[in-house]
Formats: C-alpha cells, sequence, structure tokens
C-alpha cells in the first residue's frame, strides 16, 4: 500500500490510501469468509457456496464494501503513523474506486492538530494567592460541621414556608392524561432548592399537612423530554409531611462534641490552621491555572486557527466526566437531565468556555514544551509508571501492557507538558 496527503484549509487534510490488488484480495477473502452464512443459493447448504458461485449471482462487487471494512482499520492506522498525522477529528472515508484488477483508492478527510508558535511564555505575572483564612471561610466551615450535626424535626402547627423538607405525593397529567416519570410517592423535596420545573416549589409554601391541590406549571422549552417541552402540566399532589433541619448551638459543648477541643473558640482556631494549610498546597495549582490564563491570552493575539473538533471532543469528555460524577453520587444521567429540564445541548454550552480554555491552554503549553524542545528520558517515564503502578496498586508490566504504545506515547506528552509548565512557573513574577 501506498499512501499520500495534502493539507487542507483550516487544518484539514486529505489522506489518499493506494491498495494493491493482492491486499484487496486479502480484504475480499475474509469478507466472504464472514458474509457467505448469511447468503443462501440454491444447491449449496447455507455458508457452503463457493465465493465464485455468490459472486457470478450477485456481481463481482457483492463483497467490494465489507473487504473495504476488513483492510481498512489497519492500512488508516499505518498510514497515520507514517506520516506522523496528529488526528482531532472522526475521518470521512470515501473509496473513488475498487476492483479486483486494479486494487482500491480510498480517501480519508480529517481534522489535525494545528502547528502553533508561541515565544513568550516566561516571566508571565500572576497575583499571589491568598493563604490567611477569613472570618466568612471560619463561619462557613462551622456552619458545615452544624449542618452535619443537625437533626430533622417534624413541623405540625404551620403551614410549609421556604427552606421546609415537605414529603408529597404527586402525579402531572399534560392534557389530562398521566406521562411517563411524572408520578412519585413519599418524595422529600426542599422548598427553595429549584429542583423541580418552573414554580412548582413555590405553590407548595402555604399548605398544610394532608392538604391535597393542584400545581399547574409549563415545562421549558427545549426539556430533555421534547414530547413535553413547552406544554403546560397539572400535578395532583398530597402533603404528607413538613420537616425542618434544626442546627446545634455553635458552644464549647457542640465543640466538646466533633472535635478534641474544650471551647469553641479553640476549635475555630484549629478550622483556621487546616483552612490556611490547604490554602498553601492549593496555591501552586492556582498560580498554574492563572498562568495558563496568560498563555491563552498570548494564543489568542496570534489568532490561532483551531478545528471546532477539538472544541467538540473536549466537550464529549467533560460531558462523559460529568455523567460519571452524577454516576458516583446515586444520581442516573437521565434522571438528572429530567428532573432539572436541561438538554444536552444545553449542557454542552454551559460546559463550552471550559472546554475551550482546555484545549487552547493544552496548545499553548505544547507551542512552549516544542520552543524549549523538552523531551521525556526513559528514566523519567519509568519513574512516572512505578508511581501510576503503586497508585493503582498493580505491577508496572500490567500498566504498560494496559496502555499500548499510543497510551505511553501519550504519557510522555504528559510528561512534557509537566515539564514545561513547571518552568514557567518557576520563572513567573508575583504582582
Amino acid at each position: 500500500m501506498a499512501s499520500t496527503f495534502e493539507k487542507l484549509e483550516n487544518n484539514q487534510v486529505k489522506l489518499t490510501l493506494t491498495v494493491t490488488p493482492e491486499t484487496f484480495e486479502t480484504g475480499l477473502q475474509k469478507a466472504y469468509l464472514k458474509g457467505r452464512g448469511k447468503i443462501n443459493m440454491p444447491g449449496f447448504r447455507p455458508g457452503k457456496a463457493p465465493r465464485k458461485v455468490i459472486e457470478t449471482a450477485y456481481g463481482k462487487e457483492v463483497f467490494y464494501e465489507d473487504a473495504v471494512n476488513e483492510i481498512l482499520p489497519e492500512l488508516y492506522e499505518a498510514a497515520i503513523d507514517e506520516h506522523m498525522l496528529d488526528v482531532v477529528s472522526r475521518p470521512q472515508f470515501d473509496a473513488e474506486s475498487m476492483s479486483k484488477e486494479t486494487g482500491a483508492i480510498i480517501t480519508a478527510t480529517f481534522d489535525i492538530k494545528p502547528e502553533l508558535e508561541i515565544t513568550t511564555y516566561l516571566g508571565l505575572k500572576y497575583k499571589k494567592p491568598e493563604e490567611t483564612a477569613s472570618d466568612e471561610e471560619i463561619d462557613a466551615a462551622v456552619n458545615q460541621e452544624l449542618q452535619k450535626n443537625s437533626r430533622m424535626v417534624q413541623v405540625t402547627e404551620r403551614s410549609v414556608i421556604d427552606g421546609d423538607i415537605t414529603n408529597i405525593d404527586f402525579e402531572g397529567f399534560v392534557d389530562g392524561i398521566p406521562f411517563e416519570g411524572g408520578k412519585g410517592e413519599g418524595y422529600e423535596l426542599k422548598i427553595g432548592s429549584k429542583s423541580f420545573i418552573d414554580t412548582f416549589e413555590d405553590q407548595i409554601i402555604g399548605k398544610s399537612i394532608g392538604d391535597e391541590f393542584d400545581v399547574n406549571v409549563t415545562f421549558p422549552d427545549p426539556y430533555g423530554n421534547a414530547d413535553l417541552a413547552g406544554k403546560p402540566a397539572l400535578f395532583k399532589c398530597k402533603l404528607n409531611s413538613i420537616q425542618i433541619n434544626e442546627l446545634p448551638a455553635a458552644d464549647d459543648e457542640f465543640a466538646q462534641e466533633v472535635s478534641e477541643f474544650d471551647t469553641i473558640e479553640e476549635y475555630k482556631n484549629d478550622i483556621k490552621a487546616n483552612i490556611e494549610k490547604s490554602k498553601k498546597e492549593n496555591a501552586e495549582a492556582d498560580i498554574e491555572s492563572q498562568l495558563i490564563t496568560e498563555l491563552i491570552k498570548i494564543l489568542d493575539a496570534g489568532e490561532p486557527n483551531i478545528p471546532e473538533s477539538m472544541y467538540a471532543n473536549e466537550l464529549d469528555n467533560l460531558l462523559r466526566d460529568f455523567a460519571q460524577r452524577l454516576q458516583s453520587q446515586g444520581m442516573n444521567f437521565e434522571m438528572y437531565m429530567n428532573y432539572t429540564g436541561t438538554t444536552v445541548e444545553q449542557l454542552k454550552e454551559s460546559f463550552r468556555p471550559n472546554a475551550v480554555n482546555n484545549v487552547k491552554g493544552r496548545l499553548a503549553l505544547e507551542a512552549a514544551a516544542k520552543a524549549e524542545n523538552f523531551t521525556v528520558t526513559d528514566k523519567e517515564k519509568a519513574a512516572e509508571l512505578d508511581r501510576m503502578a503503586e497508585s493503582y496498586g498493580i505491577e508496572r508490566n500490567k500498566i504498560e501492557e494496559i496502555m499500548g504504545t499510543r497510551e505511553l506515547e501519550m504519557l510522555k506528552k504528559d510528561l512534557v507538558i509537566k515539564k514545561t509548565l513547571k518552568k514557567i512557573v518557576e520563572n513567573a513574577i508575583a504582582e
């Protein structure tokens, strides 16, 4: 196989794969062996008809498309490696010609990572992070501990007010017909949490235990369930109970219960020390974030031509991470979307600023690394693999087997980025 490529506009590349008749024949035979069981030919048992018989009956091109699918992945990967193309989008394949006699010509069009330059990356300025704990931060930490030690108290002598935790039964109707996912029994809903759509929670305020009432709302448009988007709905509800979250007093007795200290003052001093320790530990990450922001400004000044596919890929990564975090908290992604009335498009739009910053920040650091000509030694790579093996509790050779060639190459690139960022930080100036 031979391959050539040409650069198109906007960091697109067209890769042309010229497949020899011999390689194409290999693909045809593989396609025949896989597909013959699906073809019934008179006079032959299923899967036993010779290839020539099938090709005579259905045309010699019967296995062409499947043959390309058999040989293309390996050929495409080999060509990408040969030309050292950094692909950042899914390829669009097109078979320009196919025949037993001449082989095949297949093209692949895709985006590649832009080759950017950045020369101003040392001597950047940053604001030194605050490392002292404010009274507000200390009070917030104490309040958080108070919340942990709070107790639920039943309320029976008044109606619902904002902030109450209610227990309700409900069933939703659109045009008088119940809709899927619109029914719940014994559901705990905190008034003011904005967990439900529109003014649902507001309409519970003023209701008393045992009340049965209607709640009228309108689904947002767009909405996770397109069948409900923009439609008015009626929820038949019943209020089962009202609870409040009662906090203990922040006094010496509380301090003795939740800590090793005898007084609330000693407890607050310990909180202050822990906050300041955490701030000092996080200062490095804060500084790095500031400097990456400055790098992005410099990169933007050069008007980089970054393929939209890079942002789309990062948005998919962020969305996947978000879904995994929800799952770790015991919430299904679809359930979250339904309850919040959020669409995937809306969620992606909210993630887009982070996606843009992540992509541009990485490109800026890669450009700086290229300018520095940083490399990674085998010793540095081995040390990182040892660290990973220890972290996951498995042997290093297992890590290498799991990662594979491409992942190991990405590991080296990540280590180069770390080196680059370290040098940028060391040469930065605090304001």
